[in-house]
């Protein structure tokens, strides 16, 4: 800001020769602006100044005011983080706090983020930044997962001569029982060598992941966790069996995609045969009047029940409760039994049993099958 008087003898003030200077010293190199005197010619010098060199000159510059600084500092905050990945950011209201002290969680860091939702793989817009994305952790699985086919093999034989052993102890037919070789978080080399073996029926419990596995040649697949509707048409679409039909809103799901697909596959009714608030199921005190609306919805699509007991409880009881229930609405299949207790299943009439940790190993998620 200059001072001036006037010719009538009033003193005013001026901004305009600070301004000027402001523009010529712009592109001025720091040397010129600290060096030179009254005899600097404020004009711009050919581009030979890096930008560090020009900003040390504006800085260097009388004509530098704190409106230059505001507008220096808008620019700093404008420009984009370095780093995009695993990196302090700029945000302050998400984890990524600036200068640690909070930290973004890096993909596959095996530590959750404070938001879930920052890890769904979607695409999380940042204001006045290129949108930033966001790395889906894989699944877990088992790298050490026995995909030798000579270990499968011998699995298998010992899991159906188990399973023979039971059924005639029980005085029913073994052929009239069906393995399922619960595959999940395996690698499809360990189902190809399943496969080799003779094992033609196959469990998954989530449909993105049977996708990278399904279909092969031979092999019957069976969906066979909690399904959620928007996953109902990709699973009528790849899968044989639908083991998990336990809402109205899934049946509407489940229908609609198979109209559109031409095809519908086998249903079974989840039935939570131990009322726990943690599992999927139809509640026992809906499940009769929700098999008859399936029924008369699917008709013979509805092939019978399934049901996985309260852990640690003798599973006997939940067993026969859902045989008397299929037994009632005059349902063929009842899958029920696990690695653990596959040959009380059978004593009980199980059709179908989901055997996983014993032919394929344990898995490093909890609840085997």
């Amino acid at each position: 800001m200059w001072l001036f008087v006037t010719k009538t003898g009033e003193m005013k003030t001026s901004t305009a020769p600070a301004r000027r200077a402001l523009a010529n010293s712009g592109g001025l190199c720091a040397e010129a602006v600290t060096s030179g005197g009254s005899g600097i010619t404020p004009r711009r010098p050919p581009r030979k100044c890096n930008p560090a060199c020009r900003l040390a000159a504006r800085r260097a510059s009388p004509a530098t005011t704190s409106r230059s600084r505001r507008a220096r500092h808008r620019a700093a905050i404008r420009r984009p983080s370095a780093a995009r990945s695993g990196a302090a950011s700029w945000r302050n209201t998400t984890p990524h706090r600036p200068f640690g002290k909070r930290r973004i969680t890096g993909s596959g860091s095996g530590r959750r983020a404070a938001s879930v939702k920052n890890q769904s793989g979607g695409i999380l817009p940042l204001p006045r930044l290129t949108a930033r994305r966001f790395t889906l952790r894989p699944q877990a699985s088992n790298p050490a997962s026995m995909a030798d086919p000579s270990a499968i093999a011998a699995n298998l034989k010992t899991i159906l001569d188990r399973i023979k052993t039971a059924a005639l102890a029980a005085g029913r037919d073994p052929a009239g029982i069906t393995l399922v070789a619960v595959s999940k978080t395996h690698p499809v080399a360990a189902v190809q060598a399943a496969l080799a073996a003779g094992q033609h029926v196959f469990g998954e419990n989530r449909v993105q992941e049977a996708a990278e596995k399904f279909p092969l040649a031979g092999a019957r697949l069976h969906i066979i966790g909690g399904l959620q509707t928007n996953k109902a048409a990709q699973a009528v679409r790849l899968a044989d069996s639908i083991d998990s039909l336990d809402r109205a809103h899934l049946a509407d799901a489940i229908e609609a995609a198979a109209q559109k697909s031409g095809r519908l596959p086998e249903l079974l009714v989840q039935v939570n045969i131990g009322d726990e608030a943690q599992k999927s199921g139809v509640a026992l005190t809906e499940a009769d009047a929700f098999i008859r609306a399936m029924r008369a919805r699917f008709g013979a699509r509805l092939a019978g029940l399934m049901c996985i007991p309260p852990e640690g409880a003798d599973p006997l009881p939940y067993f026969q409760r859902l045989g008397a229930m299929a037994d009632v609405h005059g349902l063929a299949v009842r899958s029920m039994g696990m690695s653990g207790d596959f040959e009380i299943a059978i004593g009980a009439g199980a059709t179908h049993v989901r055997v996983g940790t014993a032919i394929f190993g344990a898995r490093e998620l909890a609840g085997a099958a």
